[in-house]
């Protein structure tokens, strides 16, 4: 959103009053974390609030770069932070438990810079179509572009689902743009670009190269702590190349975690040979097995294949 006055601290307490509400126990750390971090520069800001959004102006042609750090963790009143912070934490529960805490706190930082550099890509190429200086001088702040992101994320791991935007079912594959367009029409003051950039980093995460770029960047941090700390980096199960059902699999993490990832690799290619059920954890006390089930786990016991 575009800069505004701080007008009172309702905002705060109505969101003092939601996590409440919700529990601060129910709540990952790193959603919580993050939430602690927006509320604090909120209340002790690390630069005024014109010097910390993000424009073309500003940050390329007066070469303030540190805006792209501050702008998405700094809010223009305390109602922009409370509506910002209840979506993120919606959000945020439901991703950091399906990532994993470390992967989150990855997406988060990179989402974080690549949505403040793709806003300015946007309204530098705005710019330049309609040779209008204004898109250029647009100086946008708040963490809303992030929450887009993340918006497109979980309507990617939830297909088939509906949201619903002003009280209308809405499926979840279109629900980030009605929202992009109902917000920019009931509230002309925020950022329609900064939101957009937000949308496309999103999917540039689930239909473009960015999640493999993400991969291949954990890869070399991994390494990097290994080699100079000796601290292995916990990273999500699962990330080798599930289409080699064979024994010759490609790691791009180190050596530390190859045996974790070849005995998930393993164990996934076997599903798929010979079906889910064989594999499936035992069922409860008491449930009576079929015939084929009693069949498939003798096999399996036999197999010793882990």
């Amino acid at each position: 959103m575009r800069g505004r006055h701080r007008s009172s601290y309702l905002g705060l307490l109505l969101l003092v009053s939601q996590l409440y509400q919700l529990g601060l126990e129910n709540i990952p750390p790193i959603t919580l974390a993050m939430l602690g971090l927006n509320a604090y520069l909120f209340l002790f800001p690390a630069a005024p609030l014109m010097k910390a959004c993000v424009s073309v102006h500003q940050a390329y042609w007066s070469g303030e770069w540190r805006r792209l750090l501050l702008s998405p963790f700094h809010h223009a009143d305390d109602m922009h932070l409370y509506f910002n912070m209840v979506s993120f934490v919606m959000k945020g529960i439901r991703l950091e438990r399906r990532l994993g805490s470390v992967w989150f706190a990855y997406v988060l930082a990179v989402f974080s810079l690549l949505t403040g550099a793709l806003y300015l890509a946007l309204e530098a190429g705005l710019t330049q179509l309609t040779e209008d200086q204004s898109y250029s001088s647009a100086c946008a702040v708040g963490f809303s572009g992030v929450i887009f992101a993340l918006k497109v994320l979980s309507n990617h791991y939830h297909p088939g689902g509906v949201t619903y935007v002003m009280g209308f079912p809405v499926s979840n594959r279109y629900a980030s743009w009605v929202e992009l367009v109902l917000i920019h029409i009931t509230a002309p003051g925020t950022s329609l670009i900064g939101h957009l950039a937000g949308i496309l980093v999103g999917l540039l995460y689930t239909t473009g190269p960015l999640k493999k770029m993400m991969k291949m960047g954990a890869g070399e941090l991994e390494n990097f702590f290994l080699r100079y700390f000796d601290i292995p980096v916990k990273v999500p199960v699962g990330f080798g190349n599930s289409s080699k059902c064979n024994h010759d699999f490609d790691f791009s993490f180190s050596r530390s975690l190859e045996m974790l990832y070849a005995k998930e690799e393993r164990l996934m290619c076997r599903t798929a040979r010979y079906g889910a059920a064989r594999f499936a954890a035992p069922p409860p006390y008491g449930f009576r097995l079929t015939d084929e089930e009693l069949r498939a786990r003798r096999l399996m016991r036999l197999d010793g294949f882990m």
